[in-house]
């Protein structure tokens, strides 16, 4: 793909080329959906250097390196960084925030631990999320409270909570089901370094229990739940539990497009 656009860096265009996207490259509205989407579409959501031992960097340039040339993951501190570099290289203004989780969490979950992003599209503020794995939107969401909006297949809602502030709502078993919650104080990329560091090393975090991978494809979804691989399409659900290293490395690569280098081979599988 040639975007040849001028202002854009040969780093963004890698950056677009990765993420599988050929079209307008301005801070539009539909441009942001489409962004967001694509990048849903393409990169994984994975925990593998966490559970393999490899140190994380936030650093926007070990980012990209991850991301854009050697076609890895992340997690939502990682991602969302990075992509919120391109949205501003491209010219959007971005506003990050820290989030907290409230799905398959105590009430009130223990601490803030998500990054998400405001987006400033055509005069109007997006929620904006690629990193979490299967309950994130695959497009922006206007951030307009108790509006039902949809995204792909899924409805969502943008609530207010006096303490919690804005509280995204998923539409699940005929009832809004919070998802997680955020107030507006902008942060600073090294403002996460600490919540990172303990969703990396503390022994009660869940990014260290066991092996986390998760893709939309066109069919479904393709997921890594601790040794087992689950492959979702229209026909129903193909599961496994890899009994070689070397039929690991090559599920990982045929289902997520994941290669892991000898630093980064996991020591969880067979």
């Amino acid at each position: 793909m040639n975007h040849n656009v001028t202002g854009i860096s040969t780093r963004a265009t890698d950056y677009l080329n990765r993420i599988g996207y050929d079209g307008a490259v301005e801070p539009t509205a539909a441009v942001l959906a489409r962004l967001q989407e694509c990048h849903i579409y393409h990169v994984p959501y994975e925990n593998l250097d966490i559970v393999n031992g490899v140190p994380l960097s936030l650093k926007l340039e070990d980012l990209h390196d991850k991301i854009v040339s050697r076609r890895r993951g992340g997690y939502c501190f990682e991602l969302n960084a990075l992509f919120a570099w391109l949205l501003e290289e491209i010219g959007f203004k971005v506003t990050h925030y820290f989030a907290r989780f409230w799905r398959d969490e105590p009430n009130p979950p223990p601490m803030r631990r998500h990054h998400v992003l405001r987006v400033e599209a055509e005069g109007r503020p997006f929620l904006c999320d690629v990193g979490v794995g299967g309950i994130v939107p695959v497009t922006p969401l206007l951030l307009a409270e108790g509006i039902e909006q949809p995204a792909g297949n899924e409805r969502y809602r943008l609530d207010r909570d006096p303490f919690f502030g804005w509280m995204l709502c998923e539409w699940k078993h005929g009832e809004w089901c919070r998802l997680y919650s955020f107030t507006e104080e902008p942060q600073l990329l090294q403002d996460y370094a600490m919540a990172s560091y303990w969703c990396e090393h503390a022994p009660e975090s869940i990014f260290t229990q066991s092996a986390m991978v998760f893709i939309r494809t066109p069919e479904g979804r393709n997921t890594v739940a601790g040794e087992e691989f689950r492959i979702f399409g229209s026909g129903g659900v193909e599961s496994w539990v890899p009994q070689s290293a070397e039929e690991y490395h090559q599920a990982l690569l045929k289902h997520f497009g994941i290669v892991l280098n000898r630093k980064e081979e996991d020591g969880n599988h067979p």
